[in-house]
């Protein structure tokens, strides 16, 4: 096989990868009020559905990159789509919640098992002239899935039912497994012959759950006490990877890596003023606006649309600039929108609304492919597989924090009453507040972003 039919088969299962989980996720977004109608579910119960999922592969990322490194990131990745493509069988016979609770958290390990190295073995394959265009078409597959996910969702649920949103994807899967045996041959395992840091991934794992689960729970109580247990059991696995020989996670890829370090940051910061815009959107169109769910997701759509058609272009430009720069202009950007978000009023146009969401799907464009290059590109070989699991976890660990503040304002603001034209006002008054504090806490990581950019030169 040649090396421009490798790059190809690579880019190509990988990029499928990358658009099954989020075209899945968003598909399941919208099928929750018909699965909770089958199975009588109350609305914890439904988000144990969404959580299950993101709980596992928050925790399984780091560990499934560093797995990687040592047994091999092709032999990971081909392990987590058999995982995944398993789990949509399961789930396509779905008898009861338990079962779909359950099958949910095995196929959280098969995701991040393909998250955990996909980045990883992009990298191995693309050099540094290539890779940012490569990871362009990575993130176009990721918001591809994000922007057809509601569509084909919403009619294969109407029409089959929800459990073909699954079948659906049964297929792919096996069609990617096949295009993994028959055309990437090759491994890559720079880190062979390393011991795997299982009290170090112990340790990550509860902390990581802490924290993931207490987002999850603020403003209660319980909430602030899980959360600051995880807090607490983060200096801990610090501690253990600066003793260990062959660490779970190299601390020197924080403390002495200025590039990655504030690149991870600025991804964290990001995801967190961005990832719950939909959320807030999505009740004031429906409820301010008066729109149904179909045109409100028609609104929604204008930016995973905008990131699906700009992606390819910045990860192209990451390869000639510094990426550190597109970066930091794409979080002033995305500022820039929120700051718009913070003007918002019963009055104000779905035409503007549809205006901010591609203005801040063309900075959330710049930044995510270049800022992703960026991270990649400033580790050893042998540490791909930790740069890669990072990279899933900030973006996890951003989306879980963003969607805590945007929950702990509702309660704030309206108590835990359902949604009604009595308490409309509150809830313009939590979105406002979101969104300011969104805007405070992307324009602070337009200055980490920049920060990296000392010692990071094209």
């Amino acid at each position: 096989m040649t090396e421009r039919e490798l790059k190809r088969s690579v880019l190509t299962v990988t990029a499928f990868a990358s658009f099954l989980t989020p075209f899945m996720g968003s598909a399941v977004n919208l099928a929750l009020p018909s699965i909770g109608e089958e199975f009588s579910l109350n609305a914890v119960t439904l988000n144990w559905i969404v959580s299950s999922y993101m709980l596992t592969t928050s925790i399984l990322l780091l560990p499934a990159g560093r797995a990687g490194d040592i047994l091999g990131r092709r032999k990971v990745f081909t392990a987590g789509m058999v995982v995944f493509t398993l789990s949509m069988i399961l789930l396509t016979f779905t008898p009861g919640i338990r079962w779909l609770i359950g099958v949910r958290i095995l196929q959280g390990v098969g995701g991040a098992m393909m998250f955990g190295t996909n980045m990883a073995i992009l990298t191995s394959v693309f050099p540094p002239g290539e890779r940012g265009r490569a990871m362009g078409i990575n993130v176009t597959a990721v918001y591809a899935g994000l922007a057809s996910g509601p569509f084909l969702g919403g009619l294969l649920t109407r029409y089959l039912g929800w459990r073909s949103i699954f079948a659906l994807l049964i297929p792919m899967g096996i069609v990617s497994l096949i295009l993994i045996r028959s055309r990437m041959k090759k491994e890559w395992a720079e880190a062979r012959g390393e011991s795997f840091d299982w009290p170090g991934a112990v340790v990550y794992g509860f902390a990581m759950a802490a924290l993931m689960y207490g987002f999850s729970k603020l403003p209660d109580l319980r909430g602030w006490i899980i959360t600051g247990t995880g807090l607490l059991l983060m200096p801990l696995f610090i501690l253990r990877e600066k003793k260990a020989f062959h660490p779970l996670f190299d601390i020197t890829l924080i403390s002495g890596n200025r590039v990655f370090a504030f690149s991870s940051l600025a991804a964290l910061i990001h995801y967190a003023a961005t990832s719950a815009i939909g959320f807030f959107l999505s009740l004031f169109l429906q409820y301010i606006k008066d729109l149904g769910p179909r045109d409100a997701g028609f609104v929604l759509m204008a930016w995973p649309v905008t990131m699906t058609l700009i992606s390819p272009l910045a990860g192209k430009l990451s390869d000639h600039h510094n990426p550190g720069v597109l970066a930091s202009i794409g979080m002033a950007i995305s500022t820039a929108g929120l700051i718009m978000l913070c003007f918002l009023n019963e009055h104000t146009p779905v035409a503007f609304i549809v205006v901010i969401l591609l203005f801040m799907g063309a900075g959330f464009s710049l930044f995510s492919s270049p800022n992703s290059n960026a991270i990649m590109s400033s580790v050893e070989k042998r540490q791909l597989g930790n740069a890669s699991g990072m990279l899933g976890t900030m973006r996890n660990v951003g989306q879980t924090f963003s969607m805590a503040i945007a929950l702990m304002l509702l309660a704030l603001f309206m108590g835990h009453e359902t949604i009604n034209p009595g308490n409309y006002p509150q809830l313009m008054k939590s979105m406002k507040t979101g969104f300011i504090v969104f805007s405070f806490l992307c324009f602070a990581g337009v200055f980490a972003s920049l920060a990296r950019n000392k010692s990071l030169r094209k």
